[in-house]
């Protein structure tokens, strides 16, 4: 699996390089700025990439706005962001298209090396990777508005939560430890509940679940 990696910070970077090349993935190239995250996605046409929001020269939303302009010339490019900060603006400019393939997590989640390298795979293979303070942000701002959210019960708040995440029935039901038909049975109340449409397919069930909790009230 071929990685364009960009981070400005040498030692995440190599880091990085290091963990990713550790677990097969060939890294084609690991930058440090936006201009030259611009020519290695345009150029090198990766499997997935992973960018860090804030790079040179303007420091501010570099890379996404590169990640942003490769998936507008390259639709469903998998593009894993990695912030220091929950930005729930980020989050919603990567879901925009509703292509999927698109992941945010914090920085402090490299540390945790499963965790990290499942997210780039989920990512690559076009599912979606959404840090969980960016779902627990999007559920506080909804519940106090949000009718339907407060029907559910705990249970069905904790899969709606690992669901939104970009996790299958199977890996929550392992998570939770409870049978796959326990959970299809909670994912069943929880869409029944918010008034979205059943979907068998991981991925577009993610995006209806963050598309319900990031709409406006």
């Amino acid at each position: 699996m071929r990685v364009v990696l960009a981070e400005d910070l040498f030692l995440l970077r190599d880091g990085l390089v290091r963990l990713l090349e550790a677990h097969g993935f060939e890294i084609v190239a690991a930058v440090e700025s936006g201009p030259e995250l611009d020519r290695a996605l345009a150029e090198l046409n990766p499997d997935v990439a992973v960018v860090d929001v804030r790079l040179p020269p303007t420091h501010t939303d570099e890379g996404l706005q590169c990640a942003l302009r490769a998936r507008r010339e390259r639709p469903g490019l998998p593009v894993l962001v990695l912030s220091q900060h929950v930005e729930q603006l980020y989050a919603r400019e990567l879901l925009a298209d509703g292509s999927g393939a698109v992941g945010y997590l914090l920085k402090d989640r490299v540390f945790d090396a499963a965790q990290f390298v499942d997210a780039v795979r989920r990512v690559a293979a076009g599912g979606t990777a959404m840090d969980p303070q960016v779902i627990q942000q999007l559920l506080a701002r909804r519940a106090d508005r949000d009718r339907p959210l407060s029907r559910l019960t705990p249970r069905e708040l904790e899969v709606l939560e690992l669901m939104a995440q970009g996790r299958s029935n199977t890996a929550i039901a392992a998570q939770l430890v409870v049978t796959e038909r326990a959970i299809a049975k909670h994912t069943s109340n929880i869409f029944a509940k918010l008034g979205l449409e059943v979907s068998d397919d991981d991925n577009r069930r993610v995006l209806a679940v963050l598309a319900h909790l990031d709409r406006d009230g």
